[in-house]
């Protein structure tokens, strides 16, 4: 049997726009370590290391937020 909620559950435009976002978002994020590349290859290698695994790191902060945001329209 068929669930009666299905009947009112629409699609909404923050699922696509959202993975939309995230995507430019994560492509400028790489662009701007790449960017970077650069100076941080000059530094030491343990320091390096450091850099690139806050790098890889720090953009997972505000990704929680935004998913809830595209499953709910909430910020939190």
């Amino acid at each position: 049997m068929l669930d009666p909620n299905i009947a009112t559950m629409r699609p909404t435009w923050r699922k696509p726009a959202g993975i939309l976002a995230l995507l430019i978002a994560l492509a400028l994020y790489a662009g701007l370590v790449g960017w970077l590349a650069g100076p941080i290859g000059r530094l030491p290698v343990l320091v390096q290391t450091l850099a690139y695994v806050v790098f890889g790191t720090v953009w997972l902060l505000p990704l929680r937020r935004f998913l809830i945001w595209m499953e709910t329209g909430r910020w939190g």
